[in-house]
């Protein structure tokens, strides 16, 4: 399974918000920043801030991906 922050992207344009600016509301550094730009797993203290700032759940920024099968 992996995890998709597009649903953050999407807030984002919603709000007319940088990321630049996200990350300076939230407190969050650059690096929690680029892995979330990358669909890498980031802290959930960094998920919380996020929420905390955006006023949102954390089922609005993030989604769970199923990975798909391999056929053999």
């Amino acid at each position: 399974m992996s995890i998709s922050y597009n649903k953050l992207w999407k807030m984002l344009i919603d709000k007319n918000m940088t990321k630049t600016e996200l990350t300076h509301l939230a407190g969050i550094t650059t690096n929690a920043m680029a892995k979330l730009g990358k669909n890498e797993d980031v802290k959930v203290t960094v998920l919380e801030k996020l929420c905390t700032s955006l006023d949102c759940q954390l089922d609005d920024i993030v989604e769970f991906v199923p990975d798909k099968k391999k056929e053999r």
